[in-house]
């Protein structure tokens, strides 16, 4: 899954994971200082901090990062394993967009501008999800600590059902000459390929989650009527706003996401802000216990109105595999120009589980070479933005025009690179498809299982905003249905 770290831990000591959080861990008190320099009156004392934290029970605000750690992992489990019965749309996307990525990346590459994207990419990003919640504990902002903790745990979440069944490849591994920047450092390569490993783009959580932030905290300030100008956290709101824009050129130029991904990564943090936004105050903001003025005639309805739209999304997944079944040994997986390495993942199995790759060359007269290769062997041979084909310590199997080959890899507990290569000598671009077979039980009904948060949750957003409008209400108001006076009565 793109735009995020897999797991928050990393196997390899020292690695960009544990580097990156031990910087930020260290910077947090300065960074809080920094951003409350004007607000001196609103900081919580450090003799204060544990008081506050049982108070306000921010413990479970832990308890829930550790929650979507877990939650995380099983999709990412599910993430490579379900293509075979879910395909990808890439060819859709590139046929909409062209190459103006590629554009992108030849026009600004630079390897010092390289270095500082990839820096920023996990850095910014990890900094955002764990200093933002800790800024607004300091400052005493109690609604805000609550919206920005969900605000992580529910974006994952809402992105599970596209992930899983809407799947579109990065493209460095679809068009032609574009390189995969973030591999360029083995140090970065070896983290990012086991944890983050570039396989499906669409939306963008480096786009949706800061996004997130940003619809979170407008929402906050129209419901009080705040302008920003006189907002106490301006200067780091505008920090989250600046590199978001970062973001959005970061993921274009590292040949990562498609520029339909920010869009699409907007609304999904469009639709998780609201959905924080309006459910927060149930929690405990003085309207009474959670389920305060919950009735069976209210339940029913809830249930049949987002059942509705829960069902309709789920008639759209499975049109779509239907769709993809019909046509799925079409597709072209992967686009190579001369010279190109590209890369798909294996990820690591457990003990009596095992995966079969398979390649077909799509192409009538350019013969390609593939090679599987452990993660760690592979990492040696990445450098310069691209895998550097002739170092690779492996077997390589040349896969003439119209053939197919299998690979199986039983090796478990160990992520595999399977490198494909087109000579420098090639004539034009060659297609390839690839299908990676994995020994485990059907999963499009797990699948579906971790889709349901997501569903369910788009729904109650429209159901929501539809009672705000038909009760004359301003869709930005939070305030839970049961306190609403409409006509004289309470609902």
């Amino acid at each position: 899954m793109n735009g995020a770290a897999r797991h928050a831990s990393m196997e390899v000591p020292y690695g960009p994971y544990v580097t990156m959080m031990s910087i930020i861990l260290i910077l947090t008190p300065l960074l809080c200082w920094y951003f409350t320099r004007n607000q001196t009156n609103s900081r919580v004392p450090m003799n204060r901090v544990y008081s506050e934290v049982m108070k306000h029970r921010y413990y479970l605000h832990i308890s829930g990062y550790l929650l979507i750690i877990q939650w995380k992992k099983l999709t990412d489990n599910l993430n490579e394993p379900i293509k075979t019965s879910t395909g990808h749309y890439t060819d859709w996307v590139h046929g909409f967009e062209g190459e103006l990525v590629l554009w992108i990346q030849n026009t600004f590459e630079h390897v010092m501008l390289t270095e500082i994207l990839n820096f920023h990419y996990l850095f910014i990003y990890l900094f955002l999800i764990y200093v933002t919640t800790i800024y607004y504990m300091y400052t005493g902002e109690k609604d805000l600590t609550d919206k920005v903790t969900l605000n992580y745990l529910l974006i994952y979440a809402l992105a599970v059902p596209y992930y899983l069944f809407f799947n579109v490849e990065v493209t460095s591994t679809y068009i032609p000459g574009m390189d995969s920047l973030l591999y360029q450092d083995s140090w970065y390569a070896v983290f990012y390929a086991s944890h983050d490993p570039l396989d499906n783009s669409v939306p963008s959580l480096h786009i949706a989650i800061p996004f997130g932030i940003l619809a979170l905290n407008w929402l906050h300030m129209r419901e009080k009527g705040i302008e920003l100008k006189d907002w106490k956290h301006r200067r780091y709101h505008q920090f989250i706003f600046w590199n978001t824009v970062l973001f959005a050129f970061t993921i274009l130029y590292l040949g990562i996401h498609w520029i339909i991904d920010i869009p699409l990564g907007i609304l999904i943090g469009g639709i998780g802000a609201l959905f924080i936004h309006h459910t927060q105050p149930r929690l405990r903001n003085g309207f009474g216990a959670t389920f305060k003025g919950f009735t069976r005639l209210k339940a029913s309805r809830h249930a049949v109105v987002e059942g509705i739209v829960v069902l309709l999304m789920v008639g759209v997944l499975m049109a779509g595999m239907t769709y993809q079944a019909e046509t799925l040994d079409e597709r072209v997986s992967m686009r190579l120009g001369p010279g190109d390495s590209n890369h798909d993942i294996i990820q690591e199995m457990e003990d009596g589980e095992y995966a079969t790759f398979i390649l077909t060359n799509l192409d009538e007269e350019e013969p390609v070479h593939v090679v599987i290769i452990e993660l760690e062997q592979a990492a040696k041979s990445m450098g310069e933005g691209d895998i550097l084909w002739d170092t690779l310590e492996g077997q390589a199997i040349t896969i003439s025009p119209g053939e197919t080959h299998s690979f199986l890899i039983d090796n478990l507990e160990l992520w595999h690179l399977a490198i494909i290569h087109l000579n420098d000598s090639a004539q034009g671009i060659v297609e390839v498809h690839i299908t990676v077979e994995y020994s485990l039980d059907d999963l499009v009904t797990t699948s579906l299982i971790m889709s349901m948060p997501s569903l369910w949750m788009t729904g109650w957003v429209f159901h929501r905003l539809a009672r705000l409008k038909w009760d004359g209400r301003s869709w930005i108001d939070s305030t839970p249905s049961h306190a609403w006076i409409s006509m004289g009565e309470s609902e």
